[in-house]
This record gives C-alpha cells, structure tokens and sequence, in this order.
C-alpha cells in the first residue's frame, strides 16, 4: 500500500471513529437503549453505572477522565448510583484516600439488561454482516484501542 493510501485510510479511520462516539453520544439513542433495557435512569447516570462495570473498581478521578466529565459531578452522580443501591464505594486498597467504585449485584441486574437490550437493537445491523466481517472488525477494533493504550501519552514520557 502506498504512503497516500496509507494516509487517506487512516483519515477515514479517524472520521469514522469520530462519527461512532457522536452517535453513541446522541440523547436520543440513549433513550431508546432505556426504554428498550425497561430501566428508570438518568442518562448521566447509566452512561456511568456501565462504566463502574466496565472498570471495576475505579475513583472518582479515573472514572471522570473516562467520561470527560468533571470530578466533583461525577463524585455527585456516584453518590446517587450509591443511594440507588446500583454501586458500592468502599476505600481503596492501594491508596486509602480514594473511594473506589464497584457494582452490586443490583447494578449487574441492570447492565446486565442494558446489555441484552443493546444487542437486541444492533442485532438488525449484524444479520446482514457475514460471521468473518463481525469477527474481523472485533478482532481489528480491540487490536486498534490495545495498540492505542499501549501508547505513553506525551505527559506520561519523562523525556517527552
């Protein structure tokens, strides 16, 4: 492959990167993933709770970066998850200063059915793939975020 070809496919990865968390990020799709799950949540609230188990257990701190949110709204709507009975918050064991979060087995029950519901309304999406394109773009979309967490971010490298 030439170095143009190289380049404009790397331009098109990075636009249709860009497109897939713009529509994930659509209110209205998040709504559509509630009402499908049968779950009453706020949507800042669920757009977290699956991150706790996603992450599991994880600050206040790691989870805002993680979410592009501000630390002390994030603290606030992990209180709330925690009230709700979805989260526990309990210190943490490498640095007792930080409260980690992790999920209870009501939070389970509801990722598990956010989870359900999110492949039930892709599924339409995925009859039309062949089981070798759903297997290649799993296989190339993990092997692209491990490669990028791979990374040292510029602030991360000493000699940067």
């Amino acid at each position: 492959m030439t170095a143009r070809r190289r380049l404009v496919a790397r331009r098109h990865l990075h636009e249709s990167v860009v497109d897939l968390i713009a529509l994930m990020n659509l209110p209205q799709r998040d709504d559509v993933l509630l009402a499908e799950a049968g779950v009453t949540l706020d949507r800042a609230l669920f757009t977290l709770l699956v991150g706790i188990e996603r992450f599991q257990p994880i600050g206040v701190v790691e989870l805002a970066d993680r979410a592009g949110r501000d630390h002390t709204t994030v603290s606030r709507q992990v209180a709330k998850l925690a009230e709700l009975g979805l989260v526990e918050r309990r210190p943490s064991a490498a640095d007792r200063r930080v409260r980690e979060a992790l999920i209870t087995s009501e939070g389970r029950r509801v990722t598990d059915a956010l989870d359900a519901a999110r492949h039930r309304l892709t599924a339409p999406v995925f009859e039309r793939w062949t089981d070798r394109d759903l297997f290649e773009l799993d296989r190339l979309l993990r092997r692209y975020v491990d490669d990028l967490l791979t990374m040292r971010a510029p602030e991360d490298d000493p000699d940067a």
